[in-house]
């Protein structure tokens, strides 16, 4: 579980860019990654941030890639490469967020 689980882009986009970043490496386990995407707020949706973090994903080296999958990629995949990687890091990021219509008032 992510411990900013649900916060909504609206707050993503407001984070410090520390915050972000630590946000963004429990989603790639990445500090490259996760500051470029950082840096690249606000963004105006869910799509747009979902579309920036799969490109910056094939940015990265073999060996980066290979660190990712060694320490947060946990699922059983056939390769170790950016189309096995990327649905796993759009979950985790889904879940950073929340739901794009955001959560119920109670």
């Amino acid at each position: 579980m992510l411990m900013h689980h649900g916060i909504g882009l609206d707050r993503f986009n407001s984070l410090s860019r520390r915050r972000a970043i630590h946000a963004l490496y429990a989603c790639c386990c990445n500090v490259t990654w996760a500051q470029k995407i950082a840096d690249g707020r606000p963004y105006p949706g869910h799509e747009a941030l979902l579309t920036a973090a799969v490109a910056e994903l094939h940015a990265l080296s073999a060996v980066d890639l290979e660190r990712v999958f060694d320490s947060c990629a946990h699922q059983a995949v056939s390769r170790h490469g950016v189309p096995e990687l990327a649905p796993i890091v759009r979950a985790r990021l889904v879940e950073l967020l929340g739901p794009e219509e955001g959560y119920p008032d109670y």
